[in-house]
């Protein structure tokens, strides 16, 4: 089948009409339907030129550039084969899978057979849990979707391209960064390409739950309220939604835009927290659509500088994370690497992680549920963006749209953050506002927060930092990220650093800290050089007494469980090619900081007692 159909899918491929519908839809729950994984290994071709999609005066293909895919002794050669060529893991990047593909970035293409038997009444769905960072998929040689964004999930509707029996997907992914981009061009990460998620065919009955928001009323803690929208339902379906632990069961009818509201009152609710992270089995159906999902409820919001966790006030003792796979590294995927990063976060004594700098692998956040872990989620809206673009506005809307709609039935997300050190200026400040407010508009129940630059203003006697960025305005939460004693000031500059907060609202240093390759040490007696774990540890100990004196503190999550990948990192001996401001190393080592931060979480002596 390989053979034949890579002949015909390289004889067509840009030939075919592409469906009427070229957009993609995401679907809620997608980890409890029943699906067909696409997982394992694939066909690929490397493609630095994007030859597959446009010709060499850079037009895009319209007259099939592989009509030359069948071998014709008077024709042109053969150029495509993917009966021929080598297989990438999926999911995983290509980066860490050959070490040809290590500081690739282009366009690769994957293909997989796959069989299929059509069933009457309903629709089958192609789920790319993440492809960074454009993806164009096609079935059978029909085109079916395409997709920009390297972290957040998709899906294609493939019914009317499907056949009986023998089917084949193709999609072309490129991780080529990009000035319009979200995120542009510079990172302080690793570019993985890839299908670097799970990969699965959904059925679904032709009308089918989509979309569901099921949270706890803020002034009623013994009722549900939300909805549930049907794709497809005309109004007056009918939609049930039960607890059964909690014997709850309501059944309400959709409206013209296919939605039903849900008020579902219950009694002895176990509120879902850091320590008593309970969930329930919830139950949705519609016709002969049935879902289930394991849900926690709470509430989330301040008053005045606090942060109340159902109702009472919280100190957020954290940690950043980046989805980097411990040992092996790579993009973080599986079980195994949620397991052992949030594991160490437990270890630490966190109650909370800052998912750095896009929305993480839903494992990760099922996980945050299941443990009692409190969770900031953000899209890459990083650095300097084209903040004057409305085409990268519309690209930030789309991975925030995705965001939210993924996780916002995980109890354990408390925070939607809109962006990570930005530029100060006005045109930024509209454009994350903008964001800010979309944020509300599509989840009312949870806190919006982003991650700011501060102004720093010396003295004689001192150093003070200055919380006014204007974007604080639109945040119910302010996350600032300082450095002190790393890029500034020396090891105890922390101890004449005093800080000035120009809002009265919670305050979470969102990073803070240093960097320290693992085993190396500073000699006996001397003082420690940076990138000693003695210099790491000791900075942690300075900033520690300093985040303390300040009043509206609320939270903290430093920079950052374990070393990353990063291609600005270019000390030789030392980074190679790694931030090394974990505490603990890619191979899992634990730095000195790292016991220097648990005894202050677990003792509780960084932040103030609930």
């Amino acid at each position: 089948m390989l053979k034949s159909a890579t002949r015909i899918l390289l004889a067509l491929l840009f030939a075919a009409p592409a469906l009427a519908q070229t957009n993609t839809t995401l679907l809620v729950d997608i980890d409890h339907r029943p699906v067909t994984s696409l997982d394992g290994d694939w066909h690929t071709i490397v493609d630095p030129y994007s030859t597959g999609l446009y010709t060499f005066h850079q037009e895009i293909r319209k007259d099939g550039f592989f009509m030359n895919a069948t071998p014709n002794p008077a024709g042109p050669p053969l150029d495509y084969n993917f009966a021929a060529a080598a297989t990438l893991k999926v999911p995983g990047d290509w980066n860490t899978q050959r070490p040809d593909l290590f500081y690739y970035e282009g366009v690769v293409w994957y293909q997989k057979d796959f069989n299929h038997t059509p069933k009457p009444n309903t629709r089958t769905f192609l789920h790319i849990g993440a492809a960074n960072y454009r993806t164009f998929v096609w079935v059978n040689t029909v085109k079916v979707c395409e997709h920009e964004g390297g972290f957040t999930p998709f899906d294609c509707d493939i019914t009317s391209a499907l056949k009986d029996g023998k089917n084949f997907v193709v999609l072309s992914v490129d991780n080529t960064r990009i000035a319009d981009g979200v995120p542009t061009l510079q990172t302080d990460w690793w570019n993985y390409g890839g299908l670097t998620r799970d990969v699965s065919l959904v059925e679904t009955p032709t009308q089918f739950i989509d979309d569901y928001d099921l949270h706890l009323s803020r002034t009623d803690h013994g009722l549900i309220e939300g909805y549930v929208h049907v794709e497809g339902a005309a109004a007056g379906t009918q939609v049930t939604v039960a607890i059964p632990d909690l014997k709850a069961t309501t059944t309400a009818t959709v409206d013209g835009d296919s939605r039903a509201a849900i008020s579902l009152p219950v009694k002895s609710l176990t509120l879902w927290s850091p320590d008593t992270p309970r969930l329930y089995k919830v139950e949705l159906s519609s016709g002969t659509d049935k879902l289930t999902d394991e849900m926690g409820f709470r509430t989330i919001e301040t008053r005045g500088n606090q942060i109340l966790l159902n109702g009472q006030p919280i100190f957020l003792r954290g940690i950043s994370v980046h989805a980097e796979a411990p040992f092996r590294t790579g993009r973080a995927y599986s079980e195994k690497d949620v397991d052992t990063l949030l594991g160490w976060a437990k270890e630490l004594g966190c109650n909370f992680v800052r998912l750095a700098h896009y929305p993480h692998d839903q494992r990760m956040t099922r996980a945050a549920d299941r443990l009692g872990i409190l969770v900031w989620s953000e899209i890459p809206d990083y650095w300097a963006l084209q903040f004057d673009n409305p085409a990268v506005l519309a690209k930030s809307k789309q991975q925030l749209t995705e965001m939210i709609r993924r996780d916002r039935d995980k109890a354990s997300i408390i925070l939607w953050s809109v962006a990570n050190e930005t530029p100060n200026n006005p045109t930024r400040t509209k454009y994350l506002t903008t964001m800010a407010d979309l944020s509300r508009q599509l989840d009312p129940t949870r806190l919006v927060t982003a991650a700011l630059l501060v102004r720093t203003e010396k003295s004689p006697t001192g150093t003070t930092k200055i919380v006014d960025d204007p974007l604080g305005n639109a945040l119910d939460v302010i996350g600032t990220n300082e450095y002190i004693g790393w890029y500034e000031q020396g090891l105890t500059g922390p101890d004449t650093t005093t800080w000035d907060i120009h809002y009265d609202k919670p305050l979470i240093m969102s990073e803070w800290g240093g960097g320290a390759k693992a085993g190396l040490h500073a000699s006996a007696g001397t003082t420690p050089a940076q990138f000693t774990e003695e210099y790491q540890a000791e900075l942690y100990k300075h900033q520690i007494a300093m985040l303390n004196k300040i009043p509206q503190l609320r939270g903290t999550s430093p920079w950052i469980l374990m070393d990353f990948r990063s291609a600005r990192r270019l000390n030789p001996g030392i980074q190679d090619n790694f931030n090394r401001k974990g505490v603990i190393s890619d191979q899992g080592q634990k730095k000195q900081a790292f016991f220097i931060l648990q005894k202050a979480y677990k003792d509780k002596t960084l932040g103030k007692a609930e």
